[in-house]
């Protein structure tokens, strides 16, 4: 029997009251992706594990508060698939999804992709996948493979602030539905409450103030509507045309997710001036005017089985958490409250999931009352946080009404060298692989830059350029047969 399973059953709820003085007790505010995945990392390493939510948790794959993006198309990495698999040996997470109705995307064959530097190849080599599914089913599906793998106990209750002074953290200040307000006493306590964690005002009431933070906002609005994929479609690649940032213009994109039921869904995006309209018609002829039509023509003609959902919460928002001058032992932020992202580079879910692997392995390595270890967990999760912030960061500062920052010389000299790669790997499966493993976060953005990447540059796409979408014959007659628009 596995370490971990004698762990699972040791901390079942009901197998006995844990330690009044929480010497052995880590509390994770948020029931979120980030929480929950936190929370799990840390199951092998303490005795007991709460997790508090402020919010009725849905028995089902449904649509929860606090998730302003949770009707938008989303897309797991696989850098993230592969962190949270680790945390979660024997949960079988990827076949859950699988069986649930998730699709596995390869990236080097199962895409339409269209760049700002031109449509990729599909190439006979698959590349690393990803999973498309709502976020509804796969917060749910990990929750409940926590719950069943881990002896994590969730709780309804809001977190109102910290206990403990600058130097440690010692619990959180609960308050309960009944209004009633308590101290949990923990022996580390993990922030991942999401966009609206109040840790500003928490480290603030310890003592610790001057933490920087960065925003910068493209004014991306989302618009998002679910289709029945027509008879015969199912299985119709992912189709994304991307927005351009370097047009000196707003951005525009699109995307024809599957989701599971059978169901396509279709987001739309635009940032500050250019933003996707909320109306049937309107979103159609939106979909339509994108710098190449097929994602309107593909919706056309399919069965919309939703209203068209929007979102406005779509920031880059960071805290340098990492570079406060003070941080307490016992105390520990992970994902959106530390960091959100542009939701259209789909990587905010895998940067949580990279955190709290480096979480659960400090923890197993050295104990969660190690000194230090708070510390070097909020440091060493800015790295990944960094290179997720520089992919979105550096393509938003281009939008010509973005706010919070414009393009530096540095951002100039990588944009071109990016622009230049990208451009390649449109004809170069070599360039085309680069750029999968470093998007999928297999691989940090030094990647970009060995040798072979820089020849790959110098030599640039091999290949002639597509002017249309690489679709197969089969594809290319349901794309006609659903077409009515007469494009």
């Amino acid at each position: 029997m596995s370490a971990r399973a004698t762990r699972t059953r040791a901390v079942s709820p009901g197998d006995g009251a844990p330690r009044a003085d929480g010497a052995r007790r880590a509390v994770v505010v948020g029931a979120g992706l980030a929480g929950l995945l936190a929370a799990a990392a840390l199951s092998p390493a303490v005795d007991e594990v709460v997790v508090l939510d402020r919010d009725d948790l849905p028995d089902g794959p449904e649509h929860r508060k606090g998730l302003p993006q949770g009707r938008h198309a989303h897309l797991l990495m696989a850098g993230g698939l592969a962190a949270m698999q680790e945390m979660l040996p024997g949960a079988g997470l990827r076949g859950r999804l699988l069986a649930a109705g998730a699709r596995e995307i390869p990236l080097g064959s199962g895409m339409l992709n269209l760049s700002p530097e031109g449509w990729f190849r599909r190439w006979r080599h698959d590349g690393p996948s990803m999973l498309s599914c709502t976020r509804a089913l796969l917060d749910w599906t990990v929750r409940e493979a926590v719950v069943a793998h881990t002896g994590v106990r969730i709780r309804k209750a809001r977190a109102v602030g910290l206990v403990g002074d600058a130097d440690r953290v010692r619990g959180v200040r609960v308050a309960e539905p009944d209004g009633t307000e308590t101290e949990l006493a923990a022996a580390l306590v993990v922030d991942a409450s999401g966009r609206g964690s109040r840790i500003d005002v928490w480290l603030a009431e310890l003592g610790i103030t001057g933490i920087r933070t960065r925003t910068v906002d493209s004014g991306l609005v989302n618009a998002t509507r679910v289709y029945r994929a027509p008879a015969g479609a199912e299985q119709f690649p992912l189709t994304v045309v991307q927005a351009d940032p370097y047009a000196s213009a707003p951005g525009r994109s699109g995307m024809v997710m599957p989701i599971e039921g059978d169901r396509w869904m279709v987001s739309l995006a635009g940032t500050r001036g250019g933003e996707p309209p909320a109306d049937p018609d309107g979103f159609l002829a939106y979909a339509l005017a994108l710098p190449d039509p097929v994602v309107g023509r593909l919706v056309s003609g399919a069965e919309p089985l939703t209203e068209v959902h929007i979102s406005r919460s779509t920031s880059n928002v960071r805290r340098h958490l990492e570079k406060a001058e003070r941080w307490p032992e016992g105390f520990v932020a992970l994902g959106d409250a530390v960091a959100t992202f542009n939701p259209a580079y789909g990587q905010g879910m895998s940067v949580a999931a990279l955190g709290a692997r480096l979480l659960g392995e400090e923890a197993g390595r050295a104990g969660v009352d190690a000194p230090g270890l708070a510390r070097r967990v909020q440091r060493g999760a800015a790295r990944s946080v960094d290179a997720a912030w520089a992919a979105a960061v550096g393509q938003d500062v281009w939008y010509p009404d973005s706010r919070g920052a414009r393009p530096s010389a540095a951002d100039r000299l990588v944009t071109a060298y990016v622009r230049r790669l990208t451009r390649a790997a449109t004809g170069s499966y070599r360039a085309a692989a680069v750029l999968w493993d470093v998007t999928s976060l297999l691989t940090g953005p030094e990647r970009l830059f060995r040798p072979a990447t820089l020849l790959d540059v110098a030599y640039g796409p091999l290949l002639p350029p597509l002017s249309g979408p690489p679709l197969t014959a089969a594809e290319r007659k349901i794309l006609e047969e659903l077409d009515r628009t007469g494009r």
